[in-house]
C-alpha cells in the first residue's frame, strides 16, 4: 500500500511497485484515514507511508496502526529519520525517491521475511526470489537461469544475451527491464549495452572490466555510480 497526500509521489511509487516482481499493489491512497480503514479488513504486508500529511500525519498513522504491518517512511525532509527508527520502520526514503533506492528498501523488507513471495511475471521473464533464478523465454522454450551463474548481460537492440558460466542465453527483452528487475547491489549497469555481476569481476583497468576472457567497457555516464558502488561495498 502507498499513502501520500501528493499525487506525483503516489504515481511514481505506484510505477515502482509495478516494476518490482515481488510486490503487488493493494492500492495508492491520498487519504490516510481511508487507507487505515481498509487495512482493518484487508491483508497488507508493507506500506510506503508519507510522514508529512496535513490532516493525519504519518507518525499519527503509525500510532493507530498498532504494528499490524511493516512500514517504509517517505519524506522530503531528513529530520524525521530518528523518529522513524523509533517506530521500527523497515527503511526511510528521502524524496525524490529513485527506483534504485526504492528497490533497495523493498528488497530489505523481502530479505527480512516481512513479505510473502509473489511471482512477478511478464511474457518473457519472471524472477523467483526464493530460488534466486530467472525464467526467460528463448525460441520455443523457457529456460531457467540461476542468478549466481550470470557473468554479465549484453544488450542487442531489442534482445539481450545473458552470459553465464555455462552458456549464452538470448531472449527478447530490454536491458532497461533487466536493470530494473535484478538485485541492484549484485548487478550494475556499466555501459548502455552491458550489465555486470559485481562478484564476477576479475579486474578493472581504466575504463575496462575484465570477466574471465571477456572485456566489458565502462561508459562515461555510468562510471561514477559504478565506482561509488564498489567503494560502498569496500571493494576499493
Amino acid at each position: 500500500m502507498i499513502i501520500d497526500d501528493e499525487p506525483l509521489p503516489l504515481e511514481l511509487l505506484s510505477d515502482y511497485v509495478q516494476k518490482t516482481p515481488f510486490l503487488q499493489l493493494q492500492g495508492a491512497y491520498s487519504n490516510p484515514l481511508e487507507a487505515l480503514s481498509i487495512i482493518q479488513s484487508e491483508s497488507v504486508d508493507l506500506i510506503f507511508l508519507d510522514i508529512q500529511m496535513p490532516e493525519f500525519s504519518g507518525l499519527q498513522f503509525m500510532q493507530s496502526l498498532n504494528h499490524k504491518c511493516k512500514v517504509i517512511f517517505t519524506s522530503a525532509y531528513p529530520d524525521y529519520a530518528i523518529q522513524g527508527y523509533e517506530f521500527d520502520v523497515v527503511d526511510y526514503l528521502l524524496k525524490p525517491v529513485s527506483f534504485e533506492r526504492f528497490l533497495k528498501a523493498a528488497t530489505k523488507a523481502l530479505d527480512n521475511n516481512y513479505l510473502p513471495l509473489h511471482d512477478g511475471r511478464s511474457e518473457s521473464l519472471a524472477v523467483q526470489r526464493e530460488e534466486k533464478v530467472l525464467f526467460v523465454k528463448t525460441d520455443y522454450k523457457i529456460v531457467k537461469v540461476v542468478l549466481s551463474d550470470i557473468l554479465y548481460i549484453e544488450g542487442l537492440k531489442e534482445y539481450i544475451a545473458i552470459h553465464t558460466s555455462q552458456e549464452k542465453v538470448i531472449t527478447l527483452q530490454t536491458l532497461k527491464k533487466m536493470e530494473d528487475i535484478l538485485p541492484p547491489l549484485q548487478f550494475r549497469r556499466v555501459h548502455k549495452s552491458f550489465i555486470v555481476a559485481i562478484d564476477k569481476i576479475d579486474s578493472i583497468e581504466r575504463n575496462r572490466i575484465f570477466i574471465k576472457k571477456d572485456i566489458i567497457p565502462i561508459g562515461d555516464s555510468y562510471k561514477e555510480s559504478f565506482l561509488r558502488l564498489l567503494n560502498n561495498k569496500n571493494l576499493l
